[in-house]
């Protein structure tokens, strides 16, 4: 089976995580690196067996490699519009970190190029590979639960609470990220909700900054954080479907708490990256015609990973679900409706 060569631009944490997913695959080999610091370069090299012609320090010349069959971005936001727009000329399939751009004029430009030139390419919506909300998702569209008429979302993590005196590291810097919470966190409950139920159609929005200033690591001074530690929201989906969200990374306990509850007529399902191999089903029992709650074991159809659709998409196979480039770019949109309910207090239109 064809091995596919991979340039891996960004060489922090979540790169070293990437690296774990495509071993684990199987389906690629590592052929070239770039990073603008000139240090993590130099380790992941050594580290890694990349000769050092094949570490860059500037990532376009990565993509113009004719070694490198396809780019994995994992990259601060304020570059991830640059690269894409790099591989989408050069006509390089990607695997890119969300959000999709800082800022949704960056996506309009996009997928205006995009149209024009359609490049294979994928967003790094994880938890779509989440066998719990894949077999939720198979449920919902098999009809188990009678038509759909609400759902909740939420996403917490705690790292950036208070008791961890969390310093002020770039996805505090509106400059790098163009929001805080909603764009690292709340883009993949945007996501999962499109996933199950479709587009959105209206919302309202609150954003909040918990913790205001955070110290400066560089030069031990505080520094303002413009971004939201924060976000709720609410939506109408496509069909009148009506759900309820939240994130944060200051919610006290909670690691990497990802989960959606679903509610229709004729049951609920709940599904969480707490447990992600089963789901929660609540209906009538149609013996007894009492309320039952059963916990579901995920079947192995269900299961696949982020890598196993990226290496399909390399090869020309055209997976349901794989989270596209338009996918990216209604990510975006939502997001930027989020912040413009939010300054406006008032609903948007999607």
């Amino acid at each position: 089976m064809t091995k596919h060569r991979i340039g891996l631009i960004g060489l922090g944490g979540m790169a070293y995580e990437h690296l774990r997913w495509m071993n684990a695959e199987g389906r690629f080999e590592l052929v070239a690196i770039s990073d603008v610091n000139a240090e993590a370069l130099e380790k992941a090299g050594k580290q890694f067996g990349i000769p050092a012609e094949k570490r860059y320090s500037e990532f376009e010349r990565l993509i113009a490699d004719t070694d490198v069959d396809a780019i994995v971005a994992v990259t601060p936001n304020d570059s991830h519009a640059a690269i894409v727009r790099a591989c989408l000329e050069a006509g390089k399939p990607f695997l890119a970190e969300k959000p999709f751009t800082r800022v949704f004029e960056e996506a309009e430009e996009l997928l205006e190029l995009y149209r024009g030139k359609p490049a294979k390419g994928m967003i790094g919506f994880s938890y779509r590979y989440t066998a719990a909300f894949r077999y939720a998702r198979e449920l919902i569209r098999e009809g188990k639960l009678g038509p759909v008429r609400s759902f909740s979302i939420q996403y917490l993590q705690s790292w950036g609470g208070v008791q961890n005196d969390t310093p002020f590291l770039w996805r505090f810097d509106k400059r790098v990220t163009g929001t805080g919470t909603l764009g690292d966190l709340g883009s993949h409950m945007i996501d999962m909700a499109r996933y199950l139920f479709g587009e959105f159609e209206e919302l309202s929005a609150q954003l909040h900054t918990i913790v205001p200033e955070r110290r400066d690591p560089a030069s031990g001074r505080m520094a303002k954080v413009e971004v939201d530690d924060f976000a709720s929201f609410q939506a109408r989906m496509a069909g009148d479907v009506f759900g309820v969200f939240q994130t944060s990374r200051n919610a006290f306990g909670s690691g990497n708490q990802h989960e959606a509850s679903v509610y229709g007529d004729f049951g609920t399902l709940h599904a969480s990256t707490l447990n992600p191999d089963q789901l929660v089903w609540i209906r009538h029992d149609d013996t007894s015609g009492e309320i039952a709650r059963t916990t579901l074991d995920v079947p192995h159809r269900c299961k696949t990973s982020q890598y196993a659709d990226f290496a399909a998409m390399l090869d020309g196979e055209e997976r349901d679900g794989l989270p596209g480039v338009v996918d990216g770019y209604r990510n975006q949109q939502v997001l930027d409706a989020i912040v413009r309910a939010h300054e406006a207090k008032r609903t948007i239109r999607i």
